[in-house]
């Protein structure tokens, strides 16, 4: 479901959710990558699980983030009602030395095969074989 009007409450969510720099820097991984667990955004941020924890449920109450369970992770995206607002935020972002650090990390860290989605990928790979 796209965005099909703006109203104000959405707006001050996201606005408000959007005021946090650790919220935005979680938001904008989540954007990127379509979906993310929270140990994985602990390490890429180098956050405590409490304080990422705290973010995510803000960021779900919000109204901006959906989650699914998968075996003992929970991974969280961005919602189709909320995506054509936020990739307007990013685009005036873009160029943040802070986001492109983070993605650097996420980047990095993926290719050593050091997140739990690298773990889900590889348990789902196993049982198809």
């Amino acid at each position: 479901m796209r965005l099909k009007s703006f109203n104000l409450t959405l707006g001050s969510q996201i606005f408000r959710a959007c005021a946090d720099e650790s919220r935005l820097r979680i938001l904008h991984l989540i954007f990127l990558n379509g979906e993310m667990c929270i140990s994985d955004l602990e390490k890429i941020l180098d956050f405590t699980q409490a304080k990422t924890s705290r973010h995510l449920i803000y960021l779900k109450n919000s109204g901006i983030l959906s989650y699914r369970r998968y075996n003992h992770w929970v991974f969280y995206q961005i919602k189709d009602e909320v995506f054509e607002i936020l990739k307007q935020i990013f685009q005036f972002l873009r160029k943040d030395q802070q986001l492109q650090k983070d993605q650097q990390v996420y980047q990095t860290l993926y290719s050593n095969r050091e997140l739990a989605v690298n773990k889900r990928e590889i348990e789902a790979w196993q049982s198809a074989n």
